[in-house]
């Protein structure tokens, strides 16, 4: 007879990128809410996440880094470690868009969405396992549906998303025998600061949702959910797993 409590039981201490706002708030208050702890890293104010984590009955303690700063990214899993003690788990959230046609985008958003959404994401990966090995750990990243499919004007998220799916795949291949999981999700469309001028536009939202067959935008309750999930001992045999919460978009 399976445990129930492997559906709950996710560490003690789990650090989420970006958890300011959106998404990564929801995750951070998820996690939190059985009382457990959060760190909750992003460059601006977490005043609103505390307060959302400590009502759900977590805690929470925030920690500032520009992760677009490729030198802070290097040495963030370390200072987090040394001052807070050792991290169960890693949720690599913090992600940005830009938008332009494909021959229009600079080279300076490539490189600004690329260097936050996918490098950060191995950099960060990378220095936990160091501190994990045999251990255990656990490793969320957040993909997109654009992790699998092209998309219009979004030519370096796409292309970053994509590769958030090979590194989870790479690192569960090499990782997985330390005793470290890494696994992703892949959200649909949610209703965050991000997609607030999608929403707006009654046409497309109306257009979103007739293809949804949940019939709903998510929300980011929904991703933390299932981010608990892959934290948990009932994920324990799955590496390399990318699991969508959208609602049903990619089987429409």
């Amino acid at each position: 007879m399976s445990d129930p409590s492997a559906f709950s039981r996710v560490g003690r201490r789990v650090l989420v990128t970006g958890a300011n706002t959106g998404i990564g708030q929801g995750i951070a208050v998820s996690i939190g809410r059985p009382g457990r702890e959060v760190v909750a890293v992003g460059r601006s104010s977490m005043a609103e996440t505390i307060e959302k984590v400590e009502a759900a009955g977590g805690r929470v303690v925030s920690f500032a880094c520009d992760l677009v700063d490729g030198e802070a990214v290097k040495t963030l899993i370390d200072r987090v470690w040394e001052k807070y003690g050792p991290l169960d788990g890693l949720v690599n959230n913090a992600g940005i868009i830009r938008l332009a046609a494909s021959v229009e985008l600079s080279e300076a958003d490539w490189d600004h969405v690329i260097d936050l959404n996918l490098k950060a994401t191995f950099v960060l990966s990378q220095a936990y396992a160091r501190l994990a090995y045999e251990r255990a750990g656990r490793i969320v990243n957040i993909g997109s549906l654009l992790s699998f499919q092209g998309g219009i004007r979004v030519a370096s998220y796409t292309a970053s998303k994509h590769g958030v799916l090979g590194i989870t795949r790479i690192l569960a291949n090499e990782w997985a025998s330390q005793g470290i999981n890494v696994d992703a999700i892949a959200p649909g469309y949610i209703v965050f600061n991000n997609t607030e001028a999608l929403r707006a536009d009654a046409d497309r939202s109306a257009a979103i949702i007739d293809r949804i067959p949940a019939v709903r935008w998510g929300i980011p309750e929904d991703i933390g959910d299932a981010a608990v999930f892959l934290l948990a001992p009932a994920s324990s045999y799955m590496h390399g797993a990318v699991i969508p919460v959208d609602g049903g978009w990619l089987v429409r």
